[in-house]
């Protein structure tokens, strides 16, 4: 609708001088990201900024944010901008803490303050936009559009705009080729697709702006963001998850004391669900109409976690919100815990995920295939497995918890500890190759037909249920995660597992004197799994593992005897 897309608009006045300021980066990652290469780069040299959080409880770092989320706001501008007279203008209203900006359906900048009354004092000037044809929706949130008087001068340097989506497979392929070990290239992957402190701060702005919307009805509810946003193993172009969060709500409500006392007068339903789907469809509702730049929306309340869906335009962002999902939010914690206490599990979670992307055994479309969450669990399922173990199990997270961790949602345990600082692991010094081989190993020789992956006991455990794939939620125990998976889509996991276990055992895959992808990146190459797929199953009988697997590797040494032979010509002809 025309509402939608309309959002209030800036008017400059005068200008003056302000120095540049960048979102959490060090001074030496304010170049603007020209390449992957560069991009890569300048996130490796943030290590302060980490090594900060890494010593603050997930749940400090997420009400950090979110308050951080909560002075900022998100303004569209033209492309060619002075950045200058643009933070100039802003800075009027209060000090600016820290500001990026980025493209999406045209450049956009997202602008930290350091308190909210400056938000206050630049909603004052901000104006409602005269709409020729039609009507304006009036409602005043903080996504802004710039209205710059006259022409703009090409002379002034461009901002810098920083990169929101990740990498393509070839570009990939081409980043790992040039690593001198199959660990630097996992590293490397890592750091190519993970969620910058851009991209998150952003998030977390998109959640507060729907906050907004909410809280004209639950003037104390919070939207929080879970799952890869805040669990650490996100990546760049992943789905924004977020909860109405309205325990807070209830929390404060529930005061006793002797004597007189008032209560609110509520509506009833016949259930909580029932009450969820109502609140959900009044929200996508006011989304629908009154949230600019917030368009599909899709009320889909008959799922088993009713939600909305929707896309946010001017973050890129696709969206789902749901409603007192506490257990995903503390499924998140649990993974932000695994993957800051081994750097590893995060190198080998992005390295499989993208391993597993490339070969269709994921998928963006829901379906039979294994989710992302799926690979996660089981990969931490197999650091567990270990001998010595690189991860604890969950039951050892429970029992070193203290009374403040004491968690309780809907008769399910979700006690963990928070202190990092409690845990104490185990000396394993086993390399990401070495792990990343085992992993291919491990599930290539799992026996799904009769056991379950069980991270809350870090073994094997006899399945319940009569499923091609059984992965123990972590805390809803009764329920599969991977109950979406059907027989084919495993056999082909499996048989990927073996085949990419085999590769890296051969010489021409480890051989990096050629200019073809090696290591890693040779497991990426889509013959690896040429007719594997099963469409192709229906049209043609599937052509042996073997012979896929000699196809790749002749291949492989026809391209390196080309090289070969090119530079000994190159050489002869000198």
């Amino acid at each position: 609708m025309a509402a939608s897309s309309v959002v209030c608009r800036l008017r400059f006045g005068g200008f003056g001088g302000l120095d540049r300021f960048c979102f959490g980066l060090e001074t030496q990652t304010l170049g603007r990201f020209t390449s992957t290469t560069s991009a890569i780069k300048a996130q490796t040299e943030n290590k302060t900024a980490k090594a900060a959080k890494e010593s603050k409880t997930f749940q400090a770092i997420q009400e950090e944010r979110r308050e951080q989320a909560e002075r900022s706001v998100l303004i569209s501008c033209p492309s060619k901008i002075n950045e200058k007279k643009f933070l100039d203008y802003l800075s009027k209203h209060g000090t600016i803490n820290k500001h990026f900006f980025y493209n999406s359906y045209g450049a956009y900048a997202v602008v930290e303050f350091s308190s909210r009354e400056s938000i206050a004092s630049l909603k004052e000037s901000t104006n409602i936009p005269a709409v020729e044809h039609e009507a304006a929706v009036p409602f005043k949130s903080r996504l802004l559009s710039l209205k710059w008087p006259g022409s703009q001068s090409s002379n002034h340097p461009m901002p810098k705009f920083k990169v929101q989506s990740p990498p393509s497979i070839n570009e990939i392929s081409q980043l790992l080729s040039e690593k001198d070990s199959i660990d630097e290239q996992l590293q490397c992957l890592t750091e190519a697709l993970e969620l910058t402190e851009e991209n998150v701060s952003l998030r977390f702005l998109v959640c507060s702006l729907l906050r907004d919307i909410a809280g004209a009805y639950f003037p104390e509810c919070i939207i929080r963001p879970f799952g890869s946003t805040v669990n650490s193993f996100g990546k760049l172009g992943c789905d924004v998850d977020m909860i109405l969060d309205l325990d807070g709500i209830y929390a404060t409500s529930q005061k006793k004391g002797s004597g007189l006392s008032l209560e609110y007068q509520v509506k009833r339903g016949a259930s909580e669900r029932a009450v969820t789907q109502s609140i959900l469809s009044v929200i996508g509702k006011c989304v629908d109409q009154f949230g600019p730049g917030c368009v599909g929306v899709q009320n889909i309340l008959q799922a088993r976690c009713p939600l909305v869906r929707f896309a946010h335009q001017p973050s890129g962002f696709q969206c789902d919100l749901t409603a007192n999902n506490r257990v995903a939010m503390k499924s998140s914690e649990l993974l932000f815990l695994y993957g800051q206490l081994d750097p590893r599990a995060r190198h080998l979670v992005f390295s499989v995920r993208c391993w597993a992307r490339a070969h269709s055994i994921t998928s963006s479309i829901p379906g039979a295939w294994i989710t992302n969450f799926s690979l996660t669990v089981m990969v931490v399922f197999f650091l567990q497995q270990r001998n010595p173990p690189i991860l604890p199990t969950l039951d050892r997270l429970k029992e070193l918890a203290g009374p403040s961790d004491k968690c309780v949602i809907e008769g399910n345990d979700c006690t963990i500890v928070s202190d990092l600082s409690k845990i104490t692991l185990q000396q394993n010094t086993d390399t990401l190759e070495k792990l990343l081989q085992e992993f291919f190993e491990f599930y290539g020789n799992f026996p799904f037909n009769k056991a379950s992956v069980n991270i809350r006991k870090g073994k094997e455990q006899t399945k319940p249920e009569t499923t091609a794939l059984y992965i123990q939620n972590p805390f809803e125990t009764t329920l599969n995660i991977s109950k979406n998976v059907n027989a084919t889509q495993l056999e082909r996991f499996v048989a990927l597992c073996r085949e990419s276990a085999w590769l890296l055992q051969q010489k021409e895959i480890l051989n990096q004197s050629s200019d073809s992808p090696w290591g890693f990146a040779a497991l990426l190459l889509p013959s690896v799994t040429s007719g594997a797929g099963v469409k192709s199953r229906r049209k043609r009988k599937l052509e042996p593992a073997s012979s896929r697997i000699k196809n790749l590797l002749d291949s492989l040494k026809i391209k390196g005897g080309e090289t070969v032979a090119k530079k000994g010509s190159a050489n002869s002809s000198r």
